[in-house]
């Protein structure tokens, strides 16, 4: 099995649960409420910072140069993302919830942090990179719902424009790091396959846990 063959394989068996989103198809209709933006803008602070750290332990704890390459290569993302949140709150306002942050959209980085300490690294690198493409999908989905409905400005939108541009060359590290785990006999695919079915549920969790919150 390659690389290749794994995460098509793994990221098949995920695709029938991508349209668990409750939320992302009410921005999509501009049927969520406005302030569900605001929500978002203050749960991800808590997520990008945590993911950042997450991804340097990745890379400080394994020994395999290429996975290294794959997890140092993302933190820096991270830190520009975040930076990028700074529009979306001020566009947004304040976060309305009165349990902030919220356990439900936390789940997700506390789950990542576990893996980030526990996780074999080419069996991590392929729960992460399965679940990019649906990320993806969602932040593009919600960027045009924030301009066609919401009336949000580019600049409030920058957070999920960031993630919908193609990045071939995470795409290729993000294989060779999992190869390089094959090679080595230190990719356990049930397990690459568990990590990547949590990754998701978390993630639909943050999604679902607001669309709770703010129904149409």
């Amino acid at each position: 099995m390659t690389a290749r063959d794994l995460l098509h394989a793994i990221q098949s068996e995920l695709a029938p649960r991508d349209d668990d989103n409750q939320l992302v198809p009410l921005i999509a209709a501009g049927r969520a409420p406005r302030a569900v933006f605001a929500a978002i803008a203050a749960e991800e602070r808590w997520i990008v910072r945590s993911d950042w750290r997450s991804f340097h332990a990745l890379a400080a704890r394994t020994d395999e140069p290429r996975a290294r390459e794959f997890f140092g290569g993302l933190a820096p993302g991270e830190q520009l993302a975040l930076g990028k949140l700074d529009a979306l709150a001020a566009a947004a306002g304040d976060d309305p919830g009165t349990e902030l942050p919220r356990a439900g959209c936390q789940a997700y980085p506390a789950y990542f942090a576990w893996l980030a300490l526990n996780g074999e690294a080419a069996e991590a690198a392929v729960a992460i990179f399965a679940n990019f493409a649906a990320w993806g999908r969602y932040c593009a989905t919600i960027a045009t719902g924030m301009r066609e409905h919401y009336g949000f400005a580019d600049d409030a939108c920058a957070f999920f424009d960031f993630f919908t541009t193609d990045a071939p060359e995470i795409e290729q590290q993000a294989l060779t790091a999992i190869q390089a785990g094959l090679d080595a006999g230190r990719l356990d695919a049930d397990r690459a396959r568990t990590y990547a079915r949590l990754f998701q549920s978390y993630e639909l969790m943050f999604w679902n846990t607001l669309a709770d919150e703010f129904p149409a």
